[in-house]
């Protein structure tokens, strides 16, 4: 791309602004908690550079998990980067670290309202931050491997599939 396809690139802009509201929910949601029935669905590829989850669970999830935020979580938290939240797995609380860019689906049921993303590229997630904020000493990745990297860039899909008929 010249200089010039990179000036006023939109497809970013809604991408940062979209993945925004993500983080606007997740911050609802620690001030004031899950009220009603709102209720959250968070698919988010395992393999993407920062998760951080138990290897037993990328073992049974390769690719691709979808948490539940609904009755049983605790801890959670979200910046610019990354969400955290400890859920249990039969009976044993673990600690995920998901960086936002590794969100492919976000759904809210209870109203019908979904976002779907294209995963990031570390290089389109690093222009998409506003504040680059510091990891913690506590994240540090388990099995160092990583994961992979995808080269596609942001696109929003359409809202229909979760829409009552």
């Amino acid at each position: 791309m010249t200089d010039e396809d990179e000036f006023l690139r939109y497809d970013k802009m809604v991408e940062a602004a979209l993945r925004g509201v993500v983080r606007s929910a997740v911050e609802e949601v620690m001030e004031h908690g899950l009220q009603g029935d709102h209720h959250f669905y968070i698919t988010f590829l395992t393999d993407y550079p920062g998760v951080k989850i138990p290897d037993y669970l990328r073992d049974r999830y390769p690719g691709e998990m979808t948490i539940v935020l609904q009755y049983q979580f605790s801890d959670l938290s979200v910046d610019d980067e990354k969400m955290k939240v400890v859920l249990s797995f039969n009976n044993v609380r673990e600690k995920l670290v998901v960086p936002l860019a590794a969100i492919s689906i976000f759904a809210d049921p209870s109203v019908n309202f979904a976002l779907q993303f294209q995963p990031l590229s570390e290089a389109m997630e690093e222009d998409l931050l506003l504040n680059e904020m510091p990891d913690d000493d506590d994240d540090d990745d388990p099995d160092g491997t990583g994961g992979g990297k995808s080269e596609k860039t942001g696109e929003v899909v359409s809202l229909d599939r979760f829409r009552k008929k």
